[in-house]
C-alpha cells in the first residue's frame, strides 16, 4: 500500500494546489500504528496523511458534517465505502456537489483481534510487504498474511468496483476477489429452533455497554437526534437497565437501517465488546432479497429501495414464512 499512498497524497496536493479542493478527508496515525483515526488535512500538514491496511473507518459518515461547510472537501473512499456515499447522497445526507470523491484501492482491512489471536501481542509497529504484515512486537518481530487476519466484511467483499468516483487511483497490484458467503451465518442462525436463536442473542447483547459506537459510526444512522437521545421518547436513556432494553436498543436500530444498510460492517469493527451486530443487518437484507428481490443499497444514487417504493407485486405478510394471513 505505500505506492498507494504516495499516489494519494500527489493527487492530493494537486487538487488543493490548483483550487479544485481545499481540504482532504482521510487517515492519520492513531494513538497506536493499528489503529488510524480519521482526520481532516490541508496542504500544510498533508504529511501526516496516512494509508493502508488498517485504515478501517468507512469516511462517508463524516461527509455529512463535512458537507455542509464551505468550500470543496476531497473523499478518499475505498470501493465499499462508495456504496454508503451513494446511499446517503439519495438520502440528501450529503451536498453532492462539496464532494470530490477519489476512489482508492483496498486489498482488505486487518483486524487486529484475530493477530491477537494468532499470538501477536505487544505490537509496536507494523509495515506491509505485499500480502504480508511484518509486525515488530515487545518480543521479536512477527509475520503473517493479510488474508489471514481479515475483518468479517472483507471476507465477503462487494469487489473493486467504485459506485461513485470523480477520480480514481490505480492499483499496482489487484487481489482475486474473495467468495465467502456473506450470509453463511445468519442460515445457521436460521436453522436453529426459536429458543436456541433468542439464546444466542441474548447472550451477544447482553454485553452491550450502550457505548453507542456501533450508532455514531453508521453511515445509515444520521437522524439529527436519535430517539435514544430523545428523553421525552421514553426510551432515552444511555445505559442498558434491563434485558429489555438491550434488545430493543439494538432491534429498534436494525428496523431503523433495514434497505438502507449497506453491510458495511462498521458497526461490527468498532464494538468494543465483540458483538456481531452485522448479522442482524444481514437477516435484514435476506429478507428484502428474498421477498423483493435482489438489491444493494448504495449501487446507484437515485433508485427508491424496496421498503419504500410499493408496487403491486410485492409481497403480501402472508405469504412470508411464519406470517399470518
Amino acid at each position: 500500500m505505500q505506492a498507494v499512498e504516495k499516489a494519494i497524497r500527489e493527487k492530493a496536493r494537486a487538487l488543493l494546489a490548483d483550487g479544485t479542493v481545499d481540504r482532504v478527508l482521510g487517515w492519520e496515525k492513531g494513538d497506536y500504528c493499528y489503529d488510524n483515526t480519521p482526520a481532516v488535512f490541508t496542504a500544510e500538514n498533508l504529511d501526516r496523511l496516512v494509508y493502508n491496511s488498517f485504515c478501517g473507518a468507512n469516511l462517508s459518515k463524516y461527509l455529512i458534517a463535512e458537507s455542509k461547510k464551505e468550500g470543496r472537501v476531497l473523499a478518499l473512499l475505498k470501493p465499499c465505502d462508495t456504496y454508503s456515499f451513494n446511499q446517503l447522497i439519495k438520502e440528501h445526507r450529503i451536498d453532492r456537489e462539496k464532494v470530490y470523491v477519489l476512489g482508492i484501492p483496498c486489498h482488505g482491512i486487518a483486524d487486529v483481534e484475530k493477530l491477537n489471536v494468532r499470538g501477536i501481542k505487544g505490537i509496536e509497529s507494523i509495515s506491509e510487504d505485499g500480502g504480508k504484515l511484518i509486525v515488530q512486537t515487545m518480543y521479536g518481530e512477527k509475520e503473517c498474511e493479510l488474508n489471514d487476519v481479515l475483518l468479517e466484511r472483507c471476507l465477503a467483499c462487494k469487489g473493486p468496483e467504485y459506485m461513485a468516483a470523480d477520480d480514481t487511483v490505480e492499483d499496482p497490484a489487484p487481489v482475486e476477489l474473495r467468495t465467502h458467503g456473506r450470509f453463511g451465518m445468519v442460515e445457521k442462525l436460521m436453522q436453529m429452533t426459536p429458543d436456541d436463536r433468542f439464546g444466542f442473542w441474548r447472550s451477544e447483547l447482553s454485553k452491550c455497554i450502550r457505548c453507542n459506537a456501533c450508532r455514531n459510526v453508521c453511515p445509515a444512522c444520521s437522524c439529527l437526534k436519535c430517539v435514544f437521545d430523545n428523553d421525552a421518547s421514553g426510551v432515552g436513556s444511555k445505559a442498558n437497565v434491563d434485558t429489555f432494553e438491550e434488545n430493543m436498543f439494538h432491534i429498534i436500530r436494525a428496523f431503523h437501517v433495514a434497505g438502507r444498510c449497506t453491510d458495511c460492517g462498521e458497526c461490527s469493527r468498532v464494538c468494543p465488546q465483540g458483538i456481531p451486530l452485522h448479522l442482524l443487518n444481514r437477516k435484514f437484507i435476506r429478507d428484502i432479497n428474498e421477498n423483493y428481490g435482489e438489491y444493494q443499497a448504495g449501487a446507484d444514487d437515485n433508485s427508491p429501495w424496496p421498503l419504500v417504493d410499493y408496487t403491486q407485486d410485492d409481497v403480501e405478510p402472508g405469504a412470508i414464512k411464519g406470517g399470518k394471513n
